[in-house]
């Protein structure tokens, strides 16, 4: 269920697998939720292992998008810049580094003036360092996710839109329909990829899935002249405070600390005093920039802020996908192999059983991940 960049990603490799009769029910339209909100960060640096491997093996897959599934993402390795203004934020991040390099990701640290380099709207008072990876950048999200939703459909993947699901019908341990708007769907399987409204499908099945939405906006620039130079994605760790290039301009988020919990996904223009004011220490010259209009989408937050992936272990017809709490799109390739190899019964590239939702009914949940851009 959903019909975004998870849901079609592990509907095209289901399918690519030989599976049949696969079937995605989205509420509305394809990417029409998070999946569709232009952020399109891509990257490998993360602080642990897990979360790393998931990143690595993902930016390979949207490096190899154009062949498999075959679809032109505007992809821009442009690597991300990540911005630290403390000798505490600069020591974690080397270990950081260090974990990722282990694992093949070229990330490295930069000192201010190499950081001011690389995105020459950087004021360098109060910066201590940064780090940088060239190999991460941004794609444009909803082309990846019609790209996987038209390959899948290629392969027999029914795609039903405008859809609401409403119940999930079981007969002990075991899953025999979808019931929803448009009628029931007899089936053994169901995999919730929902995102921020995981939770409400987990309730139908009687699964928890401790997932919050959370709103989270954005903006553009009106084109700029001369041009934006062609900068890395841009965050400014303490603020969350990011930028990038953006067509003829740039674009502008920060996650707004003060937010409320709420599926509401009206863009307000006054956020934008927070990015304005974080962002002029930072790189001043933005500040003053125009706007010409913004989104707003939903964040998939859980406790811990790491994904839920994994089956449930009281329905084993119910395997998840969700909670990757601003994570979703730049994991998605990856996800979409393990969810196909946990349907299958064969071992992923990678053990996900520490993101099992069961985490958290045993008091065992994950170091938080600190990096959710």
């Amino acid at each position: 269920m959903g019909g975004g960049v998870m849901g079609t990603s592990i509907a095209f490799h289901l399918a690519e697998a030989g599976v049949r009769d696969i079937v995605v029910i989205e509420r509305d339209e394809l990417a029409c939720g998070s999946s569709g909100k232009p952020i399109g960060g891509i990257r490998a640096q993360f602080s642990d292992p897990l979360n790393i491997q998931l990143g690595s093996r993902s930016l390979r897959a949207f490096q190899d998008f154009p062949r498999r599934p075959g679809a032109d993402i505007r992809l821009d390795t442009v690597g991300y810049l990540f911005l630290l203004t403390s000798e505490e934020q600069a020591a974690e991040f080397e270990t950081g580094v260090g974990i990722q390099n282990d694992l093949g990701v070229p990330s490295r640290m930069v000192d201010p003036a190499e950081a001011r380099r690389l995105c020459p709207y950087l004021s360098t008072e109060g910066l201590v360092a940064g780090t940088y990876s060239p190999a991460d950048g941004h794609a444009r999200p909803g082309l990846v996710v019609h790209g996987y939703a038209d390959a899948a459909a290629r392969a027999g993947v029914r795609l039903i839109t405008r859809t609401r699901v409403t119940d999930i019908e079981t007969a002990g341990d075991r899953i025999t329909a979808v019931r929803t708007d448009g009628g029931p769907i007899a089936c053994s399987t169901v995999i919730c990829a929902a995102g921020a409204w995981s939770g409400q499908i987990g309730d139908l099945a009687g699964v928890d899935l401790p997932v919050r939405p959370v709103r989270r906006q954005l903006a553009f620039t009106r084109p700029l002249s001369p041009p934006a130079p062609r900068i890395p994605f841009t965050i400014d760790f303490a603020s969350t405070a990011y930028f990038h290039n953006s067509d003829d301009g740039l674009l502008f988020g920060l996650a707004d600390p003060g937010q409320a919990e709420g599926f509401d996904t009206a863009w307000t223009p006054e956020w934008l005093t927070l990015f304005r004011d974080a962002v002029r220490r930072r790189a001043p010259e933005l500040a003053g920039l125009e706007t010409a209009g913004g989104w707003a989408g939903l964040y998939e937050v859980t406790p811990d802020h790491n994904a839920l992936i994994g089956r449930s272990g009281q329905l084993p017809g119910f395997l998840y996908a969700t909670g990757f709490s601003g994570h979703g799109f730049l994991q998605a390739p990856a996800v979409g192999e393990i969810v196909r190899d946990l349907y299958l019964g064969r071992t992923p590239f990678v053990d996900v059983s520490p993101l099992s939702a069961d985490r958290f009914r045993a008091g065992a949940g994950l170091r938080p991940e600190a990096h959710v851009v």
